[in-house]
């Protein structure tokens, strides 16, 4: 048996989103080019005799941050030791920085392994949501021009830079995905995403001072939809966020671990309703 792990080709990490659908993490359907974007050379594939059998993207943010995910082994390749192998591929890319993660909760023991220690729960929640009416005035539609200030809320979220990803993140697409800035006295202070899934809608980010101002992103962001199933990923900590989403019959559906390897960064996770993404962060 030939394994070998390479670097992604931006149509490599089409097979690695279809791979976590299968897995049932139901990704955005346009993730893959924002993702491909915040760091290109951030994803790596083993392959065996040249067949696709392991996956994992390590996307660095900065030379101090990075964040791990789609951690993936084709079933047929399991219990051979290939998705360890490329494991340790993307550990020795990151070299000493920070990395995040956000892993399924049966993973804990083995992140444990590796030096990452448990920072706290995020829970997905579910449900169908219909919201008819919106009338706040100090929320609107992304535009170009406040690209700039999305950029700058993002790092509340995230440790470092990373507009490449943000830019494409925000666009609005209005069949795929719509984005919406929250502002108080005309100055931006929130904002909020919602994508088409292959099942329903996720929202995240969604970044709020207060859960009034959360609350008006949600229920804008539900309204551009219409009547759909809605997720929404709550780190735990924000107890207003898991209120706000028990208040729009969302239920618990998944959860998992948010994980450090190295100095956890400090997010103010009062602000975090949503997050961006599980792959990324």
């Amino acid at each position: 048996m030939n394994y070998t792990i390479r670097t992604m080709r931006r149509a490599d990490l089409d097979l690695a989103s279809e791979w976590a659908r299968q897995e049932g993490w139901n990704p955005g359907l346009d993730d893959v080019d924002p993702f491909y974007a915040a760091d290109p050379e951030g994803f790596l594939i083993g392959e065996v005799d040249g067949e696709p059998a392991s996956v994992i993207s390590v996307v660095r943010y900065g030379s101090d941050y990075a964040f791990l995910g789609f951690y993936i082994c084709a079933p047929k390749f399991r219990g051979q030791g290939l998705g360890w192998k490329i494991w340790q591929a993307g550990m020795d890319f990151l070299g000493d920085r920070t990395i995040g993660l956000d892993g399924v909760i049966d993973q804990q023991d083995n992140y444990r392994k590796s030096g990452f220690i448990l920072a706290h729960r995020n829970i997905r929640f579910g449900g169908c949501v219909e919201i008819n009416t919106v009338g706040d005035e100090n929320v609107t539609a992304v535009t170009a021009p406040a690209m700039h200030h999305i950029s700058h809320m993002d790092g509340k979220l995230c440790p470092a830079p990373r507009k490449a990803f943000t830019t494409l993140w925000a666009r609005n697409d209005i069949s795929r995905r719509f984005s919406l800035l929250l502002e108080e006295n005309g100055i931006p202070v929130g904002w909020g995403t919602i994508r088409k899934c292959h099942d329903g809608h996720k929202i995240g980010p969604l970044l709020a001072p207060t859960v009034t101002g959360a609350e008006a992103l949600f229920r804008g962001l539900c309204h551009h939809v219409g009547k759909s199933t809605i997720y929404l990923d709550v780190p735990e900590p924000n107890k207003a966020a898991l209120v706000l989403a028990d208040k729009y019959g969302l239920s618990p559906v998944f959860e998992t671990a948010r994980m450090y390897r190295g100095k956890p960064p400090s997010l103010p996770l009062e602000q975090v309703w949503g997050i961006t993404t599980f792959e990324l962060g």
